[in-house]
């Protein structure tokens, strides 16, 4: 079975579009537009976006966004994997590639926002250290919202 690679790619390339448009399909038959809080390809492609795209052989299988709020926190934006590849641990992967640069960044937390219809990703979230925190940045309060934070430890 091939290795699932973590890099730091441009978010414009045909494979992540394909994610994007499925992780968009995905958050459109869970939640009204309202509740929706995407960002478009040209904000992933700001100087303040790392974004990262899981590789497994020569297949695009995951990606995400880490962009800094320029007051020492950053967001996770687009964490999507391909139904087709879940359950290989891609999800994790991607969030200890974001863990990563945050300490590079010298951030001291990293935020979340994600929707109540997403146990897998509550889940890992969860798991890996987030804990349910008010809503941060230009979030309002929304029912169909849980937002997350986890400090950056540097190593």
């Amino acid at each position: 079975m091939p290795a699932v690679i973590i890099a730091q790619e441009t978010p414009r390339q045909a494979e992540v579009l394909r994610l994007l448009e499925l992780s968009d399909a995905y958050a459109a038959s869970l939640y009204p537009a309202e509740s929706n809080h995407m960002v478009d390809l040209s904000n992933l492609e700001k100087p303040e976006v790392s974004f990262f795209v899981a590789r497994r052989g020569g297949d695009t299988v995951g990606c995400c966004a880490l962009v800094d709020a320029g007051d020492g926190t950053a967001e996770i934006k687009r964490m999507f994997v391909d139904p087709e590849a879940r359950g290989l641990r891609v999800g994790k992967l991607l969030l200890q590639a974001l863990e990563v640069r945050a300490a590079q960044l010298g951030l001291v937390a990293i935020r979340l926002e994600t929707g109540i219809y997403q146990p897998e990703a509550i889940g890992l979230y969860k798991a890996a250290g987030y804990v349910e925190r008010p809503p941060f940045g230009g979030y309002q309060p929304d029912p169909l919202s849980l937002f997350m934070e986890k400090p950056v430890h540097v190593a």
